[in-house]
């Protein structure tokens, strides 16, 4: 039976600080009675600050779209938010409306400032909204970290510090745009205000990663609603918080969604419709084998994924056999047991694991616990080792272990760099080619016309790669689809007018069916965008090879998965990983009949005229 907790007489209702002195009982289910944290050191929250803010700035600048889900729902309607075109996919057509433009102009305010106020370039307004998520990502990080500081001690929180810092996954996750990321800023930060016991924050947070973010995020709330509601007994309390979530986050999100779509529109209810009752659901745009998540978290967390999914047994098994002194003193009210944060995260993956459409952005709301839990399940192993081969209990457990703390650490943080140095090796030539285009128009009289008003970068295979408008320079730039291989819908450009968000758009449908009038013809084209893989098929031929009509003007390495090795593709390693990987050639072409094709239609209008006045 749950049991009331209660406060001692003459305790402040105000929550204790999160300073690293507080003393350290240990983890909720395991504590020494023998010394405090006071001889345990981590970082301020501050400080750590500062660190993860450097981090995340790389985050920012180095890391790759690797979802064009992030390219075509996100930032292309943000384009035609600051600049009036852009790409809508049918999420966006009013006839759906799964998508919250309420999210988008969350995430664009810096940059209307950019774009009207100080006039800047696209890309550095790209890069701006990025810089914006970093911060805010290292802002909910160093809260969540004040809280496990408050929750599970400075030796947890000191591994768990390193693990945010160097970690793959933090480094992907932390400047996409993308709701998925919004749902993990907010469980940062409520779950951070829940182990501090801010629990106001930690509702209202819960319902704005649900509603403002990703609905399904909602159910990482359970834990906390279970520790107000049925723990500590405050219905009344809990459900106030929720109404007033629901009125401060629901309303204002309803409102803009409405204006924009032009009729009454709830995007999370529709999300929820779509993915769990809808005809198709998610699984039409692919479907992966169950051990796709296990293979990503190795990869983007390495030894802490291990340690994080192992962490319930783990815990068990230490408890089982470190019997410690004092074990049956109660602990203070503002501990929770170890064993609700860590349901959520089983929760999520009993959830996700099992789906048959996966994702590695499905993961990004719980990337946070993966962290904590590693460092939990690194804690109580030291614990067991000091347990069993130290004879003193006057120094911290961490002590006497230090080696093995320094050795996951190492181990860790080179794995996660060699991680996202290869992912930036390897898939980050999109990004910098398509930055050669902003290079070009200096000269770009060498390539089309002076008076050419529409100027067409084209893509085939290559689609799903494009970085998104805010790497084309001007208005007179236009991306254009040409036929390939790939057979289902691609997104199409916003009808123009002040209205174009409320009418919904011809060709589109929500079965992933191809739309033929997305392609257009490739003399149309003055630019080509495609990569030299040496294979070629009918509706992909090699472009790159076609040198009476195309020239190559710019190419960027790109990694090539199937001739590379397995390891050293997946992990940059210094010299080994150059001798053992091979690259293909990311082009940029140029139609050589552009500018030709200008000059003859130059010469027909000029003879035309010349006939017209005789």
């Amino acid at each position: 039976m749950a049991t009331r907790r209660t406060r001692p007489q003459g305790e402040s209702n105000k929550a204790p600080s999160s300073d690293s002195n507080t003393s350290e009982k240990g983890d909720s289910d395991t504590k020494y009675s023998d010394y405090t944290s006071e001889n345990v050191w981590c970082p301020k929250p501050y400080t750590m600050f500062k660190l993860l803010l450097s981090a995340r700035f790389c985050s920012a600048f180095l890391s790759n779209i690797s979802d064009c889900d992030e390219t075509f729902n996100y930032w292309e309607p943000t384009h035609y938010l600051l600049y009036g075109t852009g790409f809508q996919t049918w999420e966006y057509s009013p006839q759906f409306a799964i998508r919250s433009y309420g999210y988008l102009l969350l995430n664009s305010v810096s940059g209307f400032l950019q774009v009207h106020l100080f006039k800047a370039n696209k890309v550095l307004v790209f890069y701006f909204l990025r810089f914006i998520l970093s911060i805010i990502c290292a802002a909910s990080e160093s809260y969540f970290y004040s809280g496990i500081i408050r929750q599970f001690g400075s030796h947890v929180a000191r591994l768990s510090a390193v693990f945010m810092v160097f970690a793959t996954g933090m480094f992907i996750s932390a400047a996409a745009f993308l709701p998925s990321t919004f749902a993990m800023y907010m469980v940062l930060l409520s779950y951070g205000g829940w182990f501090t016991g801010h629990y106001p924050i930690a509702v209202v947070c819960t319902a704005a990663g649900a509603l403002v973010g990703w609905p399904f995020s909602a159910v990482l709330g359970a834990p906390i609603a279970w520790d107000i509601v049925i723990r500590q007994r405050r219905l009344r309390y809990f459900l106030e918080w929720c109404i007033i979530s629901l009125i401060a986050v629901l309303g204002p999100l309803v409102y803009i969604d409405s204006a924009y779509y032009g009729k009454v529109v709830i995007a999370p209810l529709n999300i929820v419709m779509y993915n769990v009752f809808g005809k198709g659901g998610p699984d039409l745009y692919g479907v992966e084998h169950w051990t796709f998540y296990f293979i990503n978290g190795f990869l983007n967390f390495n030894v802490v994924f291990l340690m994080a999914v192992l962490v319930f047994p783990i815990c068990v098994f230490v408890k089982l056999l470190v019997k410690e002194k004092n074990e049956r003193r109660k602990f203070p009210s503002s501990r929770l047991p170890v064993w609700f944060p860590m349901a959520a995260m089983y929760i999520w993956i009993g959830i996700f694991f099992t789906r048959p459409h996966k994702e590695e952005r499905f993961l990004f709301p719980i990337y946070p616990l993966f962290i904590l839990f590693g460092a939990v399940s690194l804690s109580k192993v030291q614990k067991l080792f000091h347990h069993l081969f130290t004879r003193t209990n006057r120094q911290h457990y961490s002590v006497s272990s230090t080696w093995l703390a320094v050795t996951v650490g190492v181990v860790f943080s080179l794995l996660s760099l060699s991680r996202s140095s290869a992912l930036f090796y390897g898939y980050h030539a999109p990004l910098d080619l398509y930055l050669e285009i902003n290079h070009m128009t200096e000269n770009l009289d060498k390539y089309v016309n002076r008076n050419t008003s529409r100027i067409n970068v084209c893509v085939g295979k290559e689609w799903y790669r494009y970085p998104s408008s805010f790497f084309l320079p001007d208005d007179r730039w236009r991306l254009q689809f040409i036929e390939s291989e790939f057979r289902a819908q691609l997104p199409k450009p916003y009808a123009t007018g002040s209205n174009a968000t409320m009418i919904i758009p011809t060709d589109m449908n929500d079965m992933n069916k191809e739309e033929p009038s997305r392609y257009v013809p490739l003399n149309q084209c003055h630019f080509l965008v495609d990569m030299d893989t040496g294979r070629e098929t009918a509706r992909e031929p090699n472009y790159s090879k076609q040198k009476n009509r195309w020239a190559v003007i710019a190419t960027k390495p790109f990694l090539d998965n199937e001739r590379s090795h397995r390891l050293l593709r997946a992990f940059y390693v210094p010299f080994l990983s150059e001798s053992f990987t091979r690259y293909n050639d990311y082009n940029l072409l140029w139609s050589l009949k552009a500018k030709t094709n200008g000059k003859k239609r130059r010469r027909q209008k000029v003879h035309y005229r010349v006939e017209k006045e005789k």
